[in-house]
């Protein structure tokens, strides 16, 4: 029967809907609700994802896959030794470079990466380092100093060709060196001497590109055979400073100057020829371009700012990248406000908080569209917390402005002063249900600036809860009483990267924010302890940055439209909402802006046949 399928293929289905899964690929069936034929088609494009941490990074190496990338090096403003590590969806920070450099090339894998070359600190570097997962070790030097040149290969059989030293006299290089995973040594030269070239392939089958000759961009391409370099097909238009990934034979070139605004353009290479395929989202140039023609990663470059990365997939899916849009404003501007953090992206509510009029007692509640104004508090404050959903939330402690225990129970029409907390507390966090909540920690008052305690809320009284390892306030909680995690804060000094993880009873340590931060908000509800987004804050003054926990480490997320801080965050890690709190020096109370957020998704690319 396998064999009769394959020779033969399926019958034509008639479906009242759309199949939903790979099955789909190379059939055609008849939606009898539409009324068409209609067939699954595979795509190739580029998707949004999460930005580097270093957020003005460009001319940065690149090495590995679309799902396990490594980036190093580049500009923050000038030459650094940071790297970073990419899993699919997000950034966290490696081990430190040795040598700092700018417009070095790279090759190999995440977790046997090559660093070669570049414009260090100061001038150009014949510097090259292994990188083993975790930490770099330096290596012999190659032969000649040059940066904006060429890599491919493996840690232990890598190409570097081409570049440039720009001191007069200024030299344009042909040069190929090869690494055997000891020293280099020199192969065969390039046609064409270039800077700005992009590079792909392995050592006995590479690929090079584009790049730049005195007052020419280069739209040739060469082969390496391991000892000699010939003419390719030309790419589709002349460009330098673009990316590259893939193979000899399935190429692939994407970015690159000029205009000055870079170029969005992608082309693929079959081993003769290249085609135009999908643009990027955001032209520019001196990105970091790592992985396959299938599956290729470009991040950073100019003259974007903010880290910026996208992901290209051949594909019989269509991805959409996580994003944060435009929701409706609310109708009265505050910070340091309560929330309900196991409320949803359509049924979330904050009350309380600072306002340009001081403190306020305010509730509404956000439906997916509009605010509506609800009930009021009994007392107005701000720097509380809260937890719960939309018919069933809890506001406790905050300053009126002395530091009280104040706890209030709503249950989706009135506000009724219930049981007192145990200890006074302001700027705090909190997490979970109406009969099952946890505050963490917080200024406790004077004598304890720095709160270490949590208590936990069953509905009806206060009890003491597990003590926290660092001491901290204005912190953000996410998740419930017995699996919860609390992130970032104010410490004494500064502000704080670190997270932990509550089970009920006691607290742990788990791995840290990429970037430490105090007034933020998490967004992820019951799911929270494993599966969350933090979102904003202030580092000093407040920023856009998000940070993904997955329940055992955090990577970046895709930015926030408005800069904010002490603002209310609910929903899920998949469909989220963050709102209102401090997004500037002005106003200096808070503002009204609300942004959805949407997870990454995944759909069949579902065609409708037609005889045109």
């Amino acid at each position: 029967m396998t064999d009769y399928k394959n020779i033969f293929g399926k019958p034509v289905k008639f479906l009242a809907t759309d199949p939903d899964n790979a099955e789909a690929e190379g059939q055609i069936w008849y939606n009898s609700t539409d009324g068409a034929f209609k067939d699954v088609v595979v795509g190739e494009a580029w998707s949004s994802a999460s930005n580097t941490n270093i957020i003005t990074s460009y001319g940065r190496g690149g090495a590995g896959t679309q799902t396990a990338a490594l980036v190093f090096g580049g500009s923050d403003p000038g030459p650094v030794t940071t790297t970073e590590e990419y899993n699919g969806s997000g950034w966290v920070f490696g081990g430190n470079m040795g040598t700092a450099r700018l417009y070095g090339a790279g090759a190999g894998t995440q977790t046997a990466g090559l660093a070669f070359a570049g414009n260090g600190a100061p001038g150009l570097t014949t510097n090259t380092e292994e990188y083993d997962g975790t930490s770099w070790s330096e290596q012999n030097n190659m032969g000649t100093a040059r940066y904006q040149l060429a890599g491919a290969g493996t840690q232990t059989a890598a190409l570097a060709f081409g570049g440039v030293n720009p001191q007069p006299p200024v030299t344009y290089y042909n040069i190929t060196e090869e690494y055997d995973g000891s020293s280099w040594t020199t192969g065969g030269t390039l046609a064409t001497p270039r800077y700005g070239i992009a590079g792909a392939g392995t050592q006995t089958a590479g690929l090079g590109f584009g790049g730049y000759t005195p007052g020419s961009m280069q739209s040739a391409t060469e082969e390496y055979d391991g000892s000699a370099w010939t003419a390719g097909g030309s790419l589709a238009t002349g460009k330098y400073q673009l990316a590259g990934a893939g193979l000899q034979t399935s190429g692939l070139a994407f970015g690159g100057a000029p205009p000055g605004d870079g170029l969005t353009t992608t082309e693929k290479y079959d081993g003769s020829s290249w085609t135009i395929t999908s643009s990027m989202g955001t032209g520019r140039a001196t990105m970091a371009g790592v992985g396959t023609q299938a599956a290729a990663l470009a991040a950073g470059g100019v003259p974007i700012g903010g880290g910026l990365t996208e992901e290209f997939t051949k594909s019989i899916n269509v991805i959409t990248g996580a994003v944060f849009s435009s929701g409706g404003n609310a109708n009265f501007a505050r910070r340091q406000l309560g929330y309900t953090g196991a409320g949803t992206q359509n049924a979330f509510m904050v009350y309380g908080g600072f306002s340009p009029s001081g403190m306020v007692n305010n509730s509404e509640e956000y439906g997916g569209a509009t605010w509506t104004a609800t009930p009021t508090l009994n007392t107005a404050r701000g720097q509380l917390a809260g937890f719960g959903t939309t018919t069933a939330a809890v506001a406790c402690g905050g300053a009126t402005p002395t530091i009280g225990t104040y706890t209030e129970e709503y249950n989706g029409s009135t506000w009724t002063t219930v049981t007192s907390m145990s200890t006074t507390r302001y700027e705090f966090g909190a997490s979970g249900i109406e009969s099952a909540g946890i505050a963490l920690q917080g200024d406790q008052g004077p004598s304890t600036p720095f709160g270490t305690t949590c208590e936990e809320y069953d509905g009806s009284t206060w009890t003491a809860g597990g003590t926290a390892n660092t001491a901290r306030r204005t912190n953000s909680g996410v998740g419930t009483q017995t699996a919860t995690i609390t992130a970032g804060g104010q410490t004494s000094p500064g502000t704080t990267a670190n997270v932990e993880s509550y089970d009920g009873t006691s607290w742990s340590e788990v791995n840290n924010l990429n970037v430490s931060r105090s007034g933020n908000a998490v967004m992820g509800g019951p799911a929270g302890a494993t599966s969350s987004i933090v979102t904003g804050g202030n580092v000093p003054t407040q920023f856009s940055i998000s940070e993904q926990w997955n329940g055992t480490s955090m990577v970046t997320g895709v930015s926030m439209a408005n800069d904010r801080s002490t603002h209310g965050a609910g929903g899920t890690s998949a469909s989220g909402i963050v709102g209102l709190g401090q997004t500037g020096p002005s106003p200096p109370y808070g503002d009204v802006f609300t942004e959805e957020y949407t997870g990454e998704t995944s759909a069949l690319n579902v065609k409708t046949l037609t005889t045109s």
